[in-house]
C-alpha cells in the first residue's frame, strides 16, 4: 500500500524506478523496525526541536555539486523550504525520533540507496570540501550498497543524510482532503512540496496525470487544485480507504513523482431502509428472549458516518439489540421481553430508527408491524452455517451459482420455507438473484474480477410461522485473462536529431493490465531492423532509447510499433504505433559533380558572356543544403582575377568580364568553392581551367627585306652569269597568331619581268 518510485534526472540512470518492496526484502532496513511505524492515519505532528535544522549554505562546503547531483540539492532545498508538519515514523504518535536513533543504523541495504550510491560518491568533511572521502562504491546498481568501514564522522553524517532522504525517496507525496470540495479548492502546494520555485512550475512544465483527471496544477502558484466534483462513494464505492493515485511530471530534466490524495468521508448521506414498512409474523408460543433479525438500514458513508445505532419506541413486549457481524456492519435484532397472546393483541406496531455516527447524526425510520400467529415451535436450520464457492468471472449471466438448503422439523405450512437476502449490499442484490422457493442463487449480470473480487451475502430461511435462521454465503470470483494490456505514453519526443548518440531517451511509457497475477504481467517488444531499443524498469515503466546511428539522408522517419503482451493462457496483446521524424543537422558538405572542369573559350569573346557553369549538390535539408559559389583562388593576380571572370553565387555560372586575347593570355586556372548555409557551414573546392582559343585576327608582318628609311624598296644584285635556281634573297615574315592562323605562304604580286624570278611558296 506504500509503493513509490522515483525517476533520477541523471542521463546515465534516467528513470530508474525504486520500489519500497525491494527495501523490505533486504535486511537490515534503512530505518530501524518498520513494525513500529504508526498507521497511515497517524495525525501530523510538528517537528521536534531535537531534530537538527540546517541550511544549504552550511552543508555546501561538505557536499560536492558534481557528486551529489541535482537530486540531492533538490531534496535539500525542499527540506529547507518546507519547515512544516511532517509524519514521523516512530513507535509513539506525536513524538519525534531522537537524532541518535536516526544515526544509529549505519549499515544500509536499500534499493534506493543503490541508485543514490551509483552516482559519484558523496564526500563529506566537517571543515571543507578539500578533505574528501576516498572511498568509492564497490557495487553497481542492483547490488548491495552497504559500506562496512570503521565508524567515523564521515559515515555518521552520510548515514544522517540518507536517513533524511529516505522519506523523500521511499514515500509518495500524500494529501488528505474531504470529499465534495468546491472546484478550485487548494489541495496543497505541489511545487513547494517538490522543492520547485514558482518560476519552475512553468519552466519545467509541472503537471499531473491520472486515469480520471480530478485535479490540476495552478501555473501561477504551483498549487494542486480540485478540478471536478469528488464524490467518495461514487469513486471508491464500498472501499474503506479511498486513495487517488496521481503522477506529477516535470521536464528539463524529465522526472515523475507519485502523489496519493486520500479522500476522507463526510456525512453527506442519510441512512435508508429498503422498505418503509416492515411486516413480521411471530407465533404466540415463542418464549421471552427469542430474537428476530431485522433488515438493517444502509448508509453509503463509512467509518463514523456509517450506521452506529438502532432504536425502537418504548413498548412492554419488545426490546432492540444491535449486533455486529464479522465485517463490522451493525444490524438490529428484536428481543421478546414478554410472552405474546394473540387473543389479547393480534399485532404490534413499532417505529424502528437507524442513526449514523455523524455530527450532527442523520437518521431514518421504518414502520414495523408484528403479526402474532399460532404456534410454530421449530425454526428452519441450514445444513451449513457458511457457504463458500469460487467461480470464474466468465460465467454467463443466468448461470446457477449455488443453492442453499434449510430444513424445518415442523409439518404442513409451518415447514414451508422461503429464502431471502438479508444484510446484503444493494449492489450484490443487483448482481445475484435468489429463488425464494428453491434457494438457488444465480448471477443477473456478467461478473468482473477487476471490479469486485468477492461477494458476501446473508441468506435467511424463514418458515410460514415466522421463524427464521441465517447463513453466510461467500462467492469468490476467479480471474481470467480477459483484459488486454494497455500502453500509456507519459512523454514522447516526435523529432530526433540525426546526430543523436545511442542511448538517448526519446519516449517514456507504462503498461497496465487489469488482470491479476500472471495474467497481468506484461512484456513489451518492438520490431527488428530499427535503431531503437526498449528498456524495462519497475512498476511496468519502460523507456525507448536510440540504439544505432541515425541518418536523415537515408531514412527521414521511423514508424515504430510497440507491442505489449501479457503472460496469460492464451496471452493477450495490444499494440500502439508512433512516428519519429529525424531532424536534419549539417553533416554533409556540398559535392561538385566534377572535381576538374576544362573550358575552351575563343578569344575576342563578348564581355559578360557565360563561359562555363559549375554545379554542386548537398543532401542536407533547408539552409543546410542551400549551396552558394565563389572563386577562392587563381593563377592570375587578385586584381587581374576580378577583371577577367566572375561566378554567380546562386547558379554557379562563370562569366567573362572582358574579351580575352590569345596572344596575351592563352590559359588560366581558377579554384571555385561551393559552401552551404549551415551553422557551421561546410564547403568543397573544384578546379576550373580556361583555355583561350586563337582567332586569325593578326596579319603577317615582313621582317626582311625591310623598306628603306624613306619607304623605298631595297635593291639586290644578281651576277650576270647566275644560273637558274640561284638564291637571290630570302623573304622573312611572322604572324602573331598561332596554329593554322600562323602558317604563311609567299607570293609575287607584281614584277617587271615575271619570268625571271620565282618565290618559294612556303620558305620565302
Amino acid at each position: 500500500s506504500r509503493k513509490s518510485h522515483l525517476i533520477f534526472p541523471q542521463p546515465n540512470y534516467a528513470d530508474t524506478l525504486i520500489s519500497q518492496e525491494s527495501c523490505e526484502k533486504s535486511e537490515p532496513l534503512c530505518i530501524s523496525d518498520d513494525s513500529r511505524f504508526p498507521i497511515e492515519d497517524t495525525p501530523l505532528v510538528p517537528v521536534s526541536s531535537n531534530f537538527p535544522s540546517f541550511s544549504i549554505d552550511s552543508l555546501r562546503p561538505a557536499l560536492t555539486l558534481e557528486i551529489l547531483q541535482p537530486l540531492v540539492w533538490d531534496f535539500l532545498r525542499s527540506h529547507q523550504q518546507k519547515k512544516k508538519q511532517t509524519r514521523l515514523r516512530t513507535g509513539i504518535p506525536g513524538r519525534t525520533q531522537s537524532l541518535a536513533s536516526v544515526l544509529g543504523f549505519l549499515t544500509l541495504r536499500c534499493s534506493w540507496t543503490n541508485a543514490l550510491l551509483a552516482t559519484p560518491w558523496i564526500a563529506v568533511s566537517s571543515a571543507s570540501g578539500k578533505d574528501l572521502a576516498e572511498a568509492k562504491p564497490e557495487l553497481a546498481m542492483g547490488g548491495s550498497c552497504a559500506q562496512r568501514r570503521p565508524a567515523g564522522r564521515r559515515q555518521v553524517l552520510f548515514a544522517f543524510l540518507l536517513s533524511l532522504f529516505y522519506a523523500a525517496l521511499c514515500e509518495p507525496i500524500r494529501y488528505s482532503i474531504p470529499e465534495e470540495l468546491a472546484q478550485g479548492s487548494v489541495v496543497g502546494n505541489l511545487a513547494k512540496d517538490l522543492g520547485l520555485s514558482v518560476l519552475d512550475v512553468t519552466a519545467r512544465k509541472l503537471r499531473v496525470s491520472a486515469e480520471q483527471l480530478l485535479f490540476h496544477v495552478d501555473a501561477e502558484s504551483g498549487d494542486l487544485l480540485v478540478k471536478e466534483r469528488i464524490d467518495r462513494e461514487q469513486i471508491c464505492r464500498e472501499r474503506r480507504r479511498c486513495e487517488l493515485q496521481l503522477e506529477a511530471v516535470v521536464e528539463n530534466p524529465l522526472n515523475i513523482f507519485h502523489i496519493v490524495v486520500v479522500v476522507e468521508d463526510i456525512n453527506d448521506h442519510e441512512p435508508q431502509f429498503d422498505k418503509k414498512e416492515i411486516h413480521l409474523e411471530i407465533v404466540e408460543s415463542v418464549s421471552p428472549g427469542a430474537r428476530i433479525s431485522l433488515d438493517p438500514a444502509t448508509d453509503p458513508d463509512i467509518n463514523m458516518n456509517s450506521i452506529s445505532d438502532y432504536q425502537i419506541n418504548a413498548n412492554p413486549y419488545f426490546s432492540l439489540m444491535v449486533r455486529v457481524n464479522s465485517d463490522g456492519g451493525k444490524y438490529p435484532e428484536l428481543s421478546l421481553e414478554k410472552s405474546l397472546d394473540r387473543e389479547e393483541q393480534q399485532s404490534h406496531r413499532l417505529i424502528l430508527t437507524a442513526l449514523d455516527g455523524g455530527d450532527p447524526p442523520r437518521s431514518a425510520t421504518a414502520q414495523l408491524e408484528i403479526i402474532v400467529r399460532d404456534t410454530n415451535d421449530n425454526a428452519p436450520v441450514f445444513n451449513k452455517d457458511e457457504y463458500r464457492i469460487s467461480i470464474s468471472e466468465n460465467v454467463p449471466p443466468g448461470s446457477s451459482v449455488l443453492q442453499v438448503t434449510a430444513t424445518d422439523q415442523d409439518e404442513g405450512v409451518n415447514a414451508e420455507i422461503n429464502y431471502y437476502f438479508r444484510s446484503t449490499a444493494q449492489s450484490t442484490r443487483h448482481m445475484f438473484y435468489l429463488d425464494e422457493k428453491t434457494g438457488v442463487i444465480k448471477n443477473n449480470q456478467s461478473l468482473d474480477f477487476e471490479d469486485t473480487e468477492k461477494y458476501t451475502m446473508e441468506v435467511e430461511a424463514k418458515d410460514r410461522g415466522g421463524l427464521s435462521t441465517r447463513c453466510k454465503v461467500i462467492i469468490e470470483i476467479l480471474d481470467e485473462n480477459d483484459n488486454k494490456p494497455e500502453i500509456i505514453f507519459t512523454s514522447l519526443s516526435e523529432e530526433i536529431l540525426e546526430n543523436s548518440l545511442p542511448g538517448v531517451v526519446i519516449a517514456l511509457f507504462k503498461t497496465r493490465d487489469l488482470d491479476f497475477g500472471g495474467n497481468g504481467e506484461v512484456r513489451c517488444t518492438i520490431g527488428s531492423g530499427v535503431p531503437f531499443k526498449i528498456y524495462s524498469s519497475n512498476n511496468n515503466y519502460y523507456k525507448l532509447v536510440t540504439d544505432g546511428v541515425l541518418d536523415r539522408e537515408q531514412t527521414q522517419e521511423y514508424n515504430i510499433t510497440i507491442t505489449a503482451t501479457d503472460r496469460g493462457k492464451p496471452p493477450l496483446s495490444s499494440s500502439k504505433s508512433v512516428t519519429f521524424h529525424i531532424k536534419d543537422v549539417n553533416d554533409n558538405a556540398p559535392v561538385f559533380h566534377q572535381a576538374f572542369y576544362l573550358v575552351h573559350v575563343m578569344e575576342n569573346n563578348p564581355p559578360g558572356a557565360s563561359i562555363a557553369q559549375v554545379s554542386a549538390s548537398d543532401p542536407d535539408l533547408g539552409p543546410n543544403g542551400l549551396v552558394s559559389y565563389s572563386i577562392v583562388g587563381s593563377d592570375l593576380g587578385p586584381q587581374a582575377l576580378s577583371s577577367y571572370v566572375s561566378v554567380s553565387a546562386q547558379s554557379g555560372v562563370v562569366f567573362a568580364q572582358r574579351a580575352f586575347d590569345h596572344e596575351q593570355l592563352r590559359s588560366f586556372e581558377l579554384t571555385v568553392q561551393a559552401r552551404d548555409q549551415g551553422a557551421p557551414s561546410l564547403g568543397a573546392n573544384a578546379s576550373l581551367r580556361v583555355l583561350v582559343g586563337d582567332r586569325n585576327d593578326n596579319a603577317p608582318r615582313v621582317l626582311y627585306p625591310a623598306l628603306g628609311p624613306d619607304g623605298s624598296a631595297l635593291f639586290d644584285t644578281v651576277p650576270r652569269a647566275a644560273q637558274p635556281g640561284y638564291l637571290v634573297t630570302k623573304v622573312v615574315a611572322v604572324d602573331a597568331d598561332s596554329g593554322h592562323n600562323a602558317w604563311l605562304s609567299y607570293h609575287v604580286l607584281q614584277a617587271s619581268e615575271p619570268g625571271l624570278f620565282s618565290l618559294g611558296l612556303r620558305t620565302g
